[in-house]
């Protein structure tokens, strides 16, 4: 993403040679580009990304706020945070010989992130084909890595006729902004469609929900000037306005806006869809924590810690059991689960109930299943699970969506 915000103007020479300067010396070099968005000093030593990094760019039609989310598999929780985020996702593959074949064979990152955006509500993907220049600009080669996710992408439920694919050069620069110059000699022989700005300037903004009531899953807390508190985080429905008390959950406790930025920019108000930054006054930054949601106080989410939910089981080798413990991902909350109960098979298409009371879900399985909440402590058999902030579905499509792990593996959504 580095070299994109570049080739846009919104990093300049001085930066960009600042960030050469210093990871070379360090001995990262082939990682200069990354550091306009890795900015901690651990994601610079590693060579990998971590956290979410959030960067603004506009486009002849569009404001976009680019998420740029963790690719490995260590960091797969903070990816998850981030595609909660998302309108649309940018999945940017490799195009080396081997490279492209271990990320999209199984267990690879390439195909548990498409699986992971698209069961988050992602409906809208654009895939750059990377790193073309290390097979010489190859047209088969592009065609073969297209030929080879179109039908994954229908598979995991993206309409593959409205996916996006385009070639790109990042480290070079080739096809990002545009297809000039020596480097895009060999591409330009053979591709002649838009490039990847182009491309993202088309992406449709989905319909919000801005007449439901609010709904502020908290992605960061921090602390804020003076005495307030500032927290992040994508609004999922309603509207929220300076000096407007809110409602924490879980918990009792309430907040009230001192001022809200989005885009960088101080703004009198922020409607769902915007990732925006609020900062809260009397209240203790104790009672603020990633995952807890804000609402008026007049119509609270419901808290729980059992509940049911429709899941679609992915491609796993062992079959999920009764008693068996997951990692529950609901937004930026990852809570330990137990499952309860299966209560039925269902056919994918209509719902109907195929089986009643199965004893085990293998892959592909579509089902309805009761959750237990756990407690994170080892406080002893009495210590109860803290209750979580979730609606049905039916109610709010963003509050009720959830994501299951095992083992460190991504095994089902609902």
């Amino acid at each position: 993403m580095g070299r994109l915000l570049y080739e846009l103007g919104l990093v300049d020479e001085r930066k960009r040679m600042q960030n050469e300067r210093e990871s070379n010396r360090i001995g990262k070099g082939s990682f200069t580009w990354a550091w306009e968005m890795d900015g901690t000093a651990e994601e610079r030593a590693r060579g990998v990304t971590i956290d979410i990094a959030q960067q603004m760019m506009s486009t002849p039609n569009r404001l976009i706020t680019i998420l740029d989310a963790p690719g490995h598999k260590d960091f797969i929780p903070n990816m998850i945070s981030g595609a909660n985020q998302a309108d649309c996702a940018l999945l940017v593959v490799d195009a080396s010989i081997g490279e492209f074949e271990a990320g999209f064979d199984r267990g690879g990152q390439t195909r548990e992130h498409l699986v992971l955006v698209r069961s988050l509500g992602v409906s809208q993907v654009v895939v750059a084909v990377n790193k073309l220049d290390q097979v010489d600009w190859d047209k088969y080669r592009y065609e073969e890595i297209c030929e080879v996710l179109r039908p994954f992408l229908s598979q995991t439920g993206f309409n593959a006729a409205k996916a996006e694919f385009v070639p790109v050069g990042a480290l070079l620069g080739v096809n990002l902004v545009e297809r000039k110059g020596e480097e895009a000699v060999n591409l330009d022989a053979w591709y002649k469609g838009p490039t990847l700005v182009d491309l993202l300037d088309k992406l449709q903004p989905p319909t919000r929900q801005i007449e439901a009531p609010l709904r502020f899953p908290i992605a960061n807390v921090f602390k804020g000037q003076g005495s307030g508190v500032g927290v992040s985080g994508r609004l999922c429905t309603g509207v929220v306005q300076v000096g407007e008390q809110l409602r924490i959950l879980p918990g009792d406790e309430t907040a009230v806006v001192k001022s809200i930025t989005v885009d960088e920019e101080s703004v009198p108000w922020a409607a769902a869809g915007s990732n925006a930054t609020l900062y809260l006054t009397m209240v203790d930054p104790i009672n603020l924590a990633i995952g807890y949601v804000l609402c008026p106080p007049t119509n609270l989410v419901p808290l729980t810690t059992s509940f049911t939910a429709r899941i679609i089981v992915f491609e796993i080798e062992t079959p999920l059991t009764i008693g068996a413990s997951v990692e529950l991902f609901h937004h930026s909350y990852n809570v330990p689960a137990t499952i309860s109960k299966f209560l039925a098979t269902l056919d994918k298409g209509s719902g109907a109930v195929i089986k009643k009371n199965p004893r085990v879900l293998a892959k592909s399985a579509s089902a309805e299943v009761q959750f237990t909440l756990r407690t994170q402590t080892m406080s002893g058999p009495a210590a109860r699970a803290q209750p979580i902030p979730m609606e049905p579905f039916a109610v709010n499509k963003e509050m009720g969506r959830l994501l299951l792990r095992r083992g460190g593996e991504t095994v089902a959504a609902g």
